[in-house]
């Protein structure tokens, strides 16, 4: 499938997302990989995360990237060779990137019952603004607070974050789309401003009202 949706945050910032639909020779056979990319996709065991990760080559081909032009540092955060920031993500069919000229991170997430179960594990203080007697309310922002969290985390990239205890999410509403963020850390206080998506993924429009939403992208930008 050709590429699936771009958005043009600002002048310096672009995401693109790309639905999976072709094989794993047809990706192949359309990306140039560097000698470490080749041994990072032989490795992996999942045809689906293969894909995923070819995918990101395509969107990079998009705006006039190649795999040669990105890199990874010792903590396996991706970067550009040109100054530009980049961050990845990918769940499902679904994988998307992010280049800016600002620190950025970014997650795509879908929405699934499951989350309700694992909440505890990355929500404290979100908790008093959330309700549960509104179902899909209920999951869709957990979406988003795990996609805010992961987002940051991805940014700062700094051992010992914890998701519970460190980042927090300010409340917000789902037809808002944006929303503030903090990491606290020993003497660190950074506040983060935030953005999400929800996308059928059954329709290139992100419009389309009356189709099923069922996953969440988010970015975040460190201000």
């Amino acid at each position: 499938m050709p590429l699936f949706k771009t958005i043009n945050h600002d002048v310096s910032t672009t995401i693109l997302i790309w639905k999976i639909t072709e094989t794993f020779s047809e990706l192949f056979n359309e990306v140039q990989l560097n000698d470490k990319s080749k041994l990072r996709l032989n490795g992996m065991k999942s045809q689906l995360h293969q894909c995923a990760f070819l995918s990101v080559r395509k969107l990079l081909q998009e705006v006039d990237y190649t795999d040669f032009d990105l890199y990874y540092d010792e903590f396996g955060k991706p970067h550009l060779k040109d100054g530009n920031h980049i961050s990845i993500t990918h769940s499902h069919e679904f994988a998307a990137l992010i280049i800016s000229n600002q620190k950025v991170g970014i997650d795509i997430e879908m929405q699934r019952e499951k989350i309700i179960r694992i909440a505890d594990k990355f929500i404290d203080y979100e908790f008093h603004y959330l309700n549960k007697e509104e179902p899909q309310d209920y999951i869709s922002k957990l979406t988003v607070i795990w996609g805010v969290k992961e987002s940051i985390f991805k940014i700062r990239n700094e051992p010992g974050i914890s998701f519970k205890n460190n980042i927090k999410v300010n409340s917000f509403q789902m037809q808002g789309k944006e929303a503030l963020a903090w990491l606290h850390m020993e003497n660190l206080k950074i506040p983060f401003s935030i953005y999400f998506k929800e996308i059928d993924s059954s329709s290139e429009s992100f419009q389309n009202e009356q189709a099923k939403q069922n996953f969440i992208l988010v970015y975040a930008f460190e201000k």
